[in-house]
């Protein structure tokens, strides 16, 4: 997610102050704490102040853990929320620094088993991974060859870069070994510079790259627009794509009757750009709809880049809903999570667009996909 900068520069000040006030209260000897109850109090911490002083008083508690500790801390934020997973994660790191500065150990064996039971919370694996090579290093090449399918995106791409640089290494001499480990770095890769890198090596080798059927993205939609949105009125309105099951051929539309029409994307990575598809719009709304056939009813997640509004419904029920514009966009940046069906599906997109005049807000495009939790395509029977 792209946070703006003074969101970060906020949670960096607030982050160091938790720090300072783990490291104050850690000043004596280290001794086995109770944890659960200091970390139940810790992620029942809310915004607007909600719980914060009894979470205050836990943390400093928890600041007195041992090292030996610091894995059950970390179990601890698989139940937490974003806020209270900042909160874990300044003790950690906080314990982790004073037990190194006293010249003692991490529990390094509990870390490696914390790190590969994929169930714990992605970041919480990936700040175990961040303190194993922290004191040993040559843990790192041991390592890191099992995360390139790791279904924390953090994880994976170092993973993924490993394997980029044994290909690398490749090239010259084994290129069919090269193209084969390009191949598996881009199977698992799921960021744009480590796909196009990737993609591009393959085509150095002479080998045929299909990105967008390598990821499942969804080339042929059916499209129809504008919808009224001026002063952003029309991103909670049921418009008649929405209400039909089965659309009618035409609806009304922002300055008269809209039809469906047949789109096919020839982009790479999927992308559908609505301006060109419909035309060139301000405060508008555009659906797009596709049906998606598999042989098996499985769980899946909808993965949808859209820099302005949008919402996805699968069958009728709606999975995501976000309200943000010209925020910037990349692959997977929203996720709709649902359960496809036997048979025939019918996915349909909201895309919204706003009047802002600025060169930088005039985009009004979409890239999506289908895919299993760890990213990877599920595509489509034949009909």
């Amino acid at each position: 997610m792209n946070i703006p900068r003074a969101r970060i520069s906020s949670f960096a000040v607030f982050t160091a102050i938790l720090f300072t006030a783990i490291l104050v209260a850690g000043t004596t000897a280290a001794a086995a704490v109770d944890v659960p109850p200091l970390v139940q109090a810790i992620n029942a911490v809310g915004p607007r102040g909600a719980g914060h002083v009894a979470a205050i008083a836990a943390l400093k508690q928890l600041g007195q853990a041992s090292a030996a500790q610091i894995p059950e801390i970390l179990a601890g934020m698989d139940g937490a929320n974003r806020l209270s997973a900042n909160w874990l994660r300044a003790a950690v790191e906080a314990i982790a620094q004073r037990e190194l500065e006293r010249g003692g150990r991490l529990p390094q064996t509990e870390l490696e088993a914390f790190l590969a039971d994929a169930n714990h919370l992605p970041q919480a694996r990936s700040l175990a991974y961040d303190l194993i090579v922290r004191v040993d290093w040559g843990a790192k090449p041991r390592l890191v060859p099992s995360l390139l399918q790791d279904p924390s995106m953090e994880l994976r791409r170092d993973g993924v870069a490993f394997a980029l640089n044994e290909a690398r290494k490749m090239m010259d001499a084994r290129k069919p070994a090269a193209a084969a480990a390009y191949r598996q770095a881009l199977s698992a890769a799921r960021d744009l510079d480590q796909i196009n890198e990737a993609a591009k090596r393959l085509r150095e080798l002479g080998e045929t790259v299909d990105v967008a059927a390598q990821f499942g993205f969804l080339m042929r939609w059916q499209l129809i627009g504008p919808f009224e949105n001026t002063g952003d009125c029309g991103y909670d309105v049921a418009y008649g794509p929405e209400q039909d099951a089965e659309p009618a051929n035409e609806y009304p539309g922002k300055a008269g009757a809209v039809t469906w029409i047949d789109h096919t994307t020839q982009h790479e990575y999927g992308i559908v750009d609505l301006n060109a598809a419909l035309g060139k719009h301000k405060g508008a709304i555009a659906y797009a709809r596709a049906e998606f056939q598999v042989d098996n009813a499985c769980d899946a997640e909808f993965r949808l880049g859209c820099i302005t509004g949008n919402k996805i419904w699968l069958n009728g029920e709606l999975l995501t809903a976000n309200h943000v514009y010209h925020a910037g966009t990349y692959i997977d940046q929203y996720v709709g999570r649902g359960r496809l069906r036997a048979g025939r599906n019918v996915i349909l997109l909201k895309i919204a667009q706003n009047e802002q005049t600025d060169s930088w807000a005039q985009d009004w495009k979409f890239q999506f996909r289908v895919c299993d939790q760890y990213g990877t395509a599920i595509r489509p029977s034949l009909p």
